[in-house]
């Protein structure tokens, strides 16, 4: 595969909807946190995923796309459904309950680890030597954060801990949603409505997980709790999936998650703002470090795709 420089229009085509991603989801961690308190948080996911599966599948029926998959197109949409849509987002809710939205945000951008480690195993990508010096300097950053959040704790570090692994396993949950649109089998249908019928299999496992752990439904009918789920459910679900998704398609899911880059400075300085999160040496050392460890691997001179 030629190195040369790709031309403008097709940069931009891959950079404008990778800046709308990161802005999107660099709120919602925050948007996350307000969703937690009467509704239990396997309730929240499937109500946001109900939302955007409708959504998606709406838009997908008025560009006149096949709705209906074959059963390969079916037990792709599943695992999706299953992986991204409700193991990932429930733990990543989960997870809030414990340490600060902006601390989960700069855990999660470690995504680029697992989808450069699932891209080289499945896609046949390369994985580069610059990329593993990034993500290890990244997780050295993200350890500092641990021993500053298990420090300041008054229940010990046991909260931080479960916080912590919590984004950890989403994480690992979003890289195979990840991985899969690479693949040349997620090309084969189209991609607006496989991600829809996705999103409302996901719903259908989260109300079964939700009924499970809390019981029946619970609504909260705030204004606030309303605005929040639509938001995440078009806007961070409906929209900026596909947008994402197409990015992976285009340079392969290592690359795209360079996102996390970014998503968590817009993190951190929300949860600054609004969570009142304090800054210590160590916090402050501990995310620098892990946004230096992103960039390193950012700046690989010769990318997998």
């Amino acid at each position: 595969m030629s190195d040369s420089p790709a031309p403008p229009a097709t940069r931009l085509a891959v950079l404008i909807p990778f800046a709308i991603v990161t802005l999107i989801w660099g709120s919602t961690w925050l948007v996350i946190r307000g969703q937690l308190g009467v509704v239990p948080p396997s309730w929240s996911v499937c109500y946001r995923f109900l939302v955007a599966g409708i959504a998606m599948l709406a838009y997908a029926t008025a560009r006149g796309e096949r709705i209906r998959l074959d059963r390969q197109g079916l037990g792709f949409a599943t695992v999706l459904g299953v992986c991204l849509f409700c193991g990932n987002f429930n733990l990543i809710y989960r997870a809030e309950q414990y340490v600060t939205s902006g601390l989960v945000a700069v855990v999660f951008a470690l995504l680029l680890l697992p989808n450069a480690v699932f891209g080289a195993i499945f896609l046949k990508q390369r994985l580069g030597k610059q990329l593993l010096l990034g993500s290890a300097v990244a997780l050295a950053g993200i350890t500092l954060l641990f021993i500053r959040e298990a420090r300041i704790d008054p229940h010990g570090p046991v909260q931080a801990i479960t916080g912590i692994a919590m984004t950890l396993a989403g994480t690992l949950a979003a890289s195979v949603g990840n991985v899969m649109q690479g693949t040349a089998r997620a090309k084969r249908y189209p991609m607006i409505s496989t991600i829809g019928v996705a999103m409302l299999i996901g719903s259908g496992f989260d109300a079964v997980l939700a009924f499970a752990i809390s019981g029946p439904p619970v609504i909260d009918t705030s204004p606030a709790y309303i605005f929040g789920t639509l938001y995440l459910g078009l806007i961070a679900s409906a929209l900026a999936f596909p947008l994402y998704f197409g990015v992976i398609r285009a340079i392969g899911p290592a690359k795209a998650a360079y996102s996390g880059v970014i998503v968590p400075v817009i993190a951190m300085a929300l949860s600054t703002v609004f969570e009142h999160y304090h800054w210590s040496t160590l916090s402050a050392f501990g995310a620098l470090l892990a946004l230096i460890g992103l960039v390193i691997a950012l700046m690989e001179r010769k990318p997998a795709r």
